[in-house]
């Protein structure tokens, strides 16, 4: 496959890695950063994942579609973990990785 036709997921992928910096961010702001550790944790493995899941797509890899199947698993859990935070940074990371998860799965299968 080429870079055009992975387009789709690697505009998530970008998208879902920015909100997972900001929501990183913004959760070491949180007055309670304890309680936010394994929000924080998922955020930065997700943003990592997406980041290196668009670079193999725009490359062409052959590894792309499996990134892209570990890199849905890794969105699935980190939205599912910044869902249960009522903060708009939390919400809108959910919302973000709801969205590339569902492109990354899209793109894998």
């Amino acid at each position: 496959m080429n870079q055009q036709s992975y387009q789709t997921c690697i505009d998530a992928c970008n998208a879902c890695a920015t909100a997972c910096d900001n929501c990183a961010a913004s959760c070491l702001a949180e007055q309670d950063v304890k309680a936010m550790a394994k929000c924080i944790a998922l955020d930065m493995d997700c943003a990592q994942a997406c980041r290196l899941a668009a670079a193999l797509m725009s490359r062409g890899s052959r590894f792309a579609p499996a990134m892209c199947k570990l890199c849905g698993e890794i969105c699935a859990a980190c939205g599912e973990e910044c869902g249960t935070h009522e903060m708009d940074h939390c919400q809108a990371c959910a919302d973000a990785c709801r969205r590339c998860a569902q492109a990354c799965q899209a793109m894998a299968a």
